[in-house]
């Protein structure tokens, strides 16, 4: 066990003869290192995506819902009144007549 940690502080475990195996095993973890890494980061842009598009979302919502409210505010008959009142049309007396025609067949 003690010669173990010598070899591995010294690094003679790199230059000995079977050396080979211990290079592949190395170089396998750090191969394995890097695409962990690439993955995390990868990840991460996701969720920061994610989180923006959420908030993009959101404020589209409440343009929307701002919006259709004041619609909702210009289509009211008492809004409508105001503005032809200004330009000096009032509403008819004479309630509407239904115009019927009939086919000529």
């Amino acid at each position: 066990m003690k010669k173990n940690i010598y070899k591995i502080l010294k690094g003679t475990f790199l230059v000995s003869d079977d050396s080979f195996k211990n290079w592949r095993f190395i170089i396998f973890f750090s191969v394995l290192a890097i695409v962990m890494i690439a993955s995390s980061h990868s990840a991460d842009k996701k969720v920061y995506e994610i989180a923006r598009l959420k908030n993009e979302v959101s404020e589209m919502r409440s343009a929307f819902i701002d919006g259709r409210s004041r619609l909702m505010k210009l289509k009211m008959e008492s809004n409508i009144m105001e503005v032809m009142a200004e330009k000096d049309i009032t509403p008819s007396v004479i309630p509407p007549k239904k115009i019927k025609v009939k086919s000529q067949k």
